[in-house]
């Protein structure tokens, strides 16, 4: 063997160090090792948020500014050899928002209005129509006029009611609450509607007739 130093080398064994990574399972250990930590910072970086707040992480980590030296990454070295950066985040928990509740939409006079219930006369209707142009002056041609643009409006039912456009009556006035400065009863009462009609085609088109020829040209008067 030999003596080197004045140590005899037989007495006293040599040291051999082997690191970490050469040991058999060293790897598997060392592995094992940063699995923890990592486990360990995300349990505490899991617990300094408040689930309740709907703001930031805890003051104490999110902005401690000490804790990293004002950087925004820390290196901290497990067990001696191996280094895991831990960087100083800020975490934000939501709350899941409330379901938007809409208000109904208001129910105007007009759409919660119904035609009444009663039996029309469309004969009647029309013999009075009739005595009403002629006290007008104007020839039984324009009554012909009126009895053709009435019947196709309404068939001369002085319950006619359209829903989707909300006109009413014999002459289909729009909205139907129009005829009522003919006169109160203008739901039920034939001869009201067909003079707020007569004056309405009065008015617009100067007869019948020219109401009539309006009508097929268009599809409306």
């Amino acid at each position: 063997m030999g003596r080197h130093n004045g140590i005899d080398e037989a007495a006293e064994p040599r040291r051999v160090v082997v690191s970490a990574a050469r040991k058999p399972g060293g790897v598997k250990q060392a592995a094992t090792v940063v699995f923890a930590f990592v486990a360990s910072v995300s349990f505490l970086l899991v617990n300094v948020v408040d689930p309740f707040s709907g703001a930031t992480a805890s003051p104490d980590f999110a902005f401690d500014r000490e804790r990293f030296g004002g950087e925004q990454v820390q290196d901290v070295t497990v067990d001696g050899e191996y280094t895991i950066a831990v960087g100083r985040e800020e975490y934000v928990v939501e709350k899941k928002p409330e379901p938007v509740r809409l208000a109904p939409a208001s129910t105007s006079s007009a759409s919660g209005w119904a035609p009444p219930a009663i039996t029309p006369d469309p004969g009647s209707a029309q013999a009075y129509a009739a005595g009403a142009v002629a006290a007008r002056g104007w020839s039984s041609s324009e009554f012909d006029c009126l009895v053709a643009l009435w019947s196709k409006e309404s068939g001369w039912r002085v319950n006619a009611y359209n829903a989707s456009s909300g006109a009413y009556g014999i002459p289909q006035a729009l909205p139907g609450s129009k005829m009522a400065t003919a006169g109160a009863d203008w739901e039920t009462n034939a001869a009201t509607q067909v003079e707020w009609g007569l004056g309405y085609v009065s008015g617009r088109y100067g007869t019948p007739c020219g109401a009539w020829a309006h009508s097929q040209d268009v599809g409306w008067y």
